[in-house]
């Protein structure tokens, strides 16, 4: 998280100062940056939470195209390997070729590197691209939720079009309109991705929790076909994490402040009793 500002210019292709205490200080200028991460969604939380907010505060996140897909365990049947993968060879023989191009440095060992254009219609298809996802930034728009990564999608639009021009071409010629027509459905895949992820992975975790347990009590009020939950069958068989009493409660509390469930006590026995409306809305959906 120190370093999220040089993270940042790097994405960017912007200087950045380098102060030393001890040794001479520099300015790095043309350098580049490409970035992947593949983590567990509980590391991407905390840190979220250790971020205080900068993370996306900062921009830092909206450079990602994010991707959070479904788990495939329990599906995962064993299938034999075919014997050759040769779409797959194809590509790799083409991004060795172009990796094992040295690239052109001047005097100070800086980048010197090749400037692409988009073609008229490619500079239409990316506009309109742009102005679409500008449009979902509105209230109550698609990605209104999202402003900080819709913000990047444009950009994000244009280097993919650029990559893929060089790896089909190399670094001569104009983009045309069907790789910035690609690289926008990616990219907007990606957004909607990014939606999906910020929205349960990237939240304070008693929201999550809450969010969860909402989601299994209306799945089991109908697999079961009742409207109430004992407190009781959470923790037996509830979602992973939600079995702790402590953390159990906590998420009831936040529901019953957003008005989801009622907690009824009687006795001993405690019940969730899940908001009619849900389960009317739900069991229309249904039908």
């Amino acid at each position: 998280m120190r370093n999220l500002a040089l993270l940042n210019v790097l994405w960017d292709g912007g200087d950045y100062q380098v102060g030393r205490k001890t040794s001479l200080s520099f300015t790095l200028r043309g350098a580049r940056l490409t970035l992947g991460l593949c983590v567990q969604p509980e590391v991407v939380r905390t840190f979220f939470e250790n971020s205080k907010g900068l993370a996306r505060g900062s921009g830092f996140a909206a450079r990602f195209l994010i991707a959070y897909p479904d788990t495939t365990q329990g599906t995962r049947m064993f299938k034999p390997a075919p014997p050759s993968w040769p779409a797959l060879s194809t590509f790799h023989r083409r991004i060795t070729e172009l990796l094992n191009k040295l690239p052109t440095l001047n005097e100070r060992g800086e980048l010197l590197l090749p400037q692409l254009s988009l073609s008229p219609q490619a500079t239409a298809a990316w506009v309109h691209f742009h102005n679409e996802v500008e449009h979902e930034l509105r209230p109550f728009g698609d990605m209104c939720d999202v402003r900080d990564v819709a913000s990047k999608a444009a950009d994000n639009a244009a280097r993919l079009a650029a990559l893929f021009h060089v790896f089909e071409y190399g670094v001569t010629g104009e983009i045309s309109t069907e790789h910035v027509q690609a690289a926008a459905q990616i990219v907007t895949w990606h957004l909607y991705e990014a939606r999906r992820f910020l929205g349960e992975v990237a939240v304070p975790r008693q929201v999550d929790n809450a969010m969860r347990l909402d989601a299994w009590l209306l799945a089991r009020c109908r697999e079961t076909n009742v409207s109430s939950i004992s407190t009781r069958d959470v923790q037996r068989h509830g979602p992973p994490g939600l079995r702790d009493s402590q953390v159990r409660d906590a998420a009831i509390a936040e529901l019953v402040e957003l008005a989801r469930v009622r907690l009824i006590k009687h006795d001993r026995q405690k019940n969730i009793k899940i908001n009619p409306a849900l389960l009317k809305d739900e069991r229309h959906g249904a039908a």
